[in-house]
């Protein structure tokens, strides 16, 4: 069983930066793409950024040129780069990993609020 922790959440002022940390550990096996989703109040969650094993990346528009998604395949850990933060970047921020077996695991969440 693979077990996400999220860190780096927090509190920050609108134009400033935060970087969201993913560390995984356990499974049998290999991970294959690692997502960053989040959801505000009242929202459905989203897909932020997804980036596959081998570093090929997808971004929702609303983060392109802001956001950036990285990987450590050593460390079995996923980063979210945020820049440019804006209000409505406020969410709970969710860590998502699939192994080689398709399987899906998700994080417990981080809370990111943006005060304007």
């Amino acid at each position: 069983q693979v077990q996400l922790v999220e860190s780096g959440g927090g509190l920050v002022q609108a134009g400033r930066s935060l970087t969201l940390t993913c560390a995984a550990s356990g499974g049998r096996f290999s991970l294959n793409a690692m997502a960053w989703y989040r959801q505000a109040p009242g929202n459905q969650r989203e897909l932020v950024a997804r980036i596959g094993r081998t570093g090929n990346t997808d971004y929702a528009d609303s983060v392109k040129g802001r956001f950036t998604i990285s990987r450590d395949n050593a460390k079995n850990t996923v980063y979210l780069q945020m820049n440019s933060l804006k209000s409505e970047d406020t969410a709970v921020y969710y860590c998502n990993a699939y192994d080689i077996k398709g399987r899906s695991y998700w994080g417990q969440g981080t809370q990111v609020t943006v005060s304007s």
